[in-house]
């Protein structure tokens, strides 16, 4: 079996690249399908190597270079490749080519390819802006108040009427936050909740342009993962006539993140953290939901992370070498 991961030179693309070659295998409507090559397709190539790994670089918005990507023993695609939130708002005509033409490029290739490959589209809570109830549900009418949520949401709506026509056999996820991301910050609106755990555990300062109180609904790299699996092998009935889905995660306050922090880095990790306002930042964060009901994603068998101490644990066991600040706890 083929896999084709865009943007799988990414962070979240090598950790999916990683974990199925791990697994070695994936439940499709066959039965179970070996992972014989992942093609990664992105701007670079990635750090994983392996025999069954190729990279391929290009754009994602070039026809020629999509059509190219899909062939007939591409069973499963898995679309990552996105400009993020922030560089999608100061960018319009960047975020309008990626994410929206890129998307529909590659779900037409899937089209042409004929064979209904299994896509799985990474969609985003941001989705979900404006003037919301207390608690978000998959019922809820999704409003994105920012470019990025509005091109994700229209990417999820292609999702579901290509899978409706049998074209793919889709689904969409929207992802939480992804806390803690390691290496350098992008580009994306949400990076502060991962910049306030990762730099200062690095010993460098951080920023935090929101309120304390401010609150997320966050979720690890490694749940995400883990549920970016599940819904590759759920079946299509598993989903029904609804292809798009809120994944579960944990509501989560800076003050919260900050009070984790200085567990297992004591005062010296939250004295590098330093709140400054950026309206910005601010305009976009304001308009996002917190609280969500994920009762179905809960009933297909997604799980998350069980607490934002788990998550900190995982990152400082994931990643050793990122762990500069002397007397850090690195286990419970």
């Amino acid at each position: 079996m083929k896999i084709l991961i865009t943007g799988g030179a990414g962070f979240l693309g090598q950790q999916l690249a990683r974990a199925l070659l791990d697994r070695g295998s994936l439940r499709l409507a066959g039965g179970e399908a070996k992972v014989d090559r992942i093609v990664c397709f992105d701007q670079g190539a990635g750090a994983l190597q392996d025999a069954r790994v190729e990279y391929r670089t290009g754009d994602i918005a070039d026809p020629a270079t999509v059509r190219g990507l899909i062939d007939r023993d591409t069973a499963v695609v898995v679309h990552l490749a996105a400009v993020v939130s922030g560089g999608a708002e100061a960018d319009f005509d960047l975020g309008m080519r990626v994410n929206l033409d890129g998307t529909r490029l590659l779900l037409d290739a899937c089209r042409t390819a004929g064979h209904q490959p299994r896509v799985l589209f990474t969609s985003s809570i941001a989705v979900f802006g404006g003037d919301l109830p207390a608690v978000v549900t998959d019922a809820t009418t999704p409003t994105p108040q920012g470019s990025y949520g509005i091109q994700k949401l229209v990417g999820e709506l292609l999702v579901a009427d290509y899978s409706r026509k049998g074209y793919i056999d889709g689904r969409a996820v929207r992802v939480p936050t992804v806390v803690v991301r390691p290496g350098a910050p992008n580009a994306a609106a949400s990076g502060f909740a991962s910049g306030i755990i990762r730099e200062p555990l690095a010993g460098v300062a951080a920023i935090l342009p929101v309120e304390p109180a401010t609150k997320m609904w966050v979720a690890s790299p490694r749940a995400v993962v883990g549920m970016f699996l599940h819904a590759l092998e759920l079946s299509p009935q598993d989903w029904g006539w609804n292809r798009s889905i809120n994944l579960p995660g944990l509501v989560v306050s800076m003050e919260e993140e900050l009070a984790a922090l200085r567990e297992v880095g004591g005062d010296a990790a939250v004295a590098l953290v330093r709140h400054q306002p950026d309206e910005k930042v601010l305009k976009l964060v304001r308009t996002w939901a917190a609280n969500f009901d994920t009762a179905r994603a809960l009933a297909m068998g997604f799980r998350a992370d069980p607490d934002f101490a788990t998550i900190v644990r995982a990152y400082i066991e994931d990643n050793p070498t990122a762990i500069k600040l002397p007397g850090v706890r690195r286990s419970a």
